[in-house]
């Protein structure tokens, strides 16, 4: 049997195909696999050189980033271990040490 991916729409698992197309019975949404799979590609995060990310890499700051509300900077060359990605604007989550928990952007950093 061949194993579909889940709806992109709601996640069901409940997935046929249908001629060219995969069908999700439960919300009725239509759409091509090769859709399926540049979506997929087109999800995952990468640094400012375009190397993919992932959780528990560790990645340096690529310039000086201000600490929004407080007068503290992230210095260019800091190195973040074990960072964790998240949806959203800003995409990683980590600790610096001496500023504790923070959200960066991965355009800013660079994977080592």
């Amino acid at each position: 049997m061949t194993e579909y991916p889940n709806c992109p729409k709601c996640q069901s698992s409940y997935v046929y195909e249908d001629g060219p197309l995969l069908v999700c019975p439960e919300c009725a949404y239509e759409w091509s696999p090769s859709e399926a799979a540049e979506a997929e590609a087109a999800s995952q995060i990468k640094d400012a050189n375009g190397n993919p990310l992932q959780d528990g890499d560790t990645v340096t700051v690529i310039k000086d980033l201000k600490v929004k509300g407080t007068s503290l900077v992230v210095k260019q060359g800091t190195k973040v271990k074990g960072i964790r990605l998240v949806e959203g604007d800003h995409d990683i989550d980590c600790k610096i040490e001496g500023l504790g928990a923070m959200e960066l952007k991965s355009e800013f950093v660079k994977k080592i």
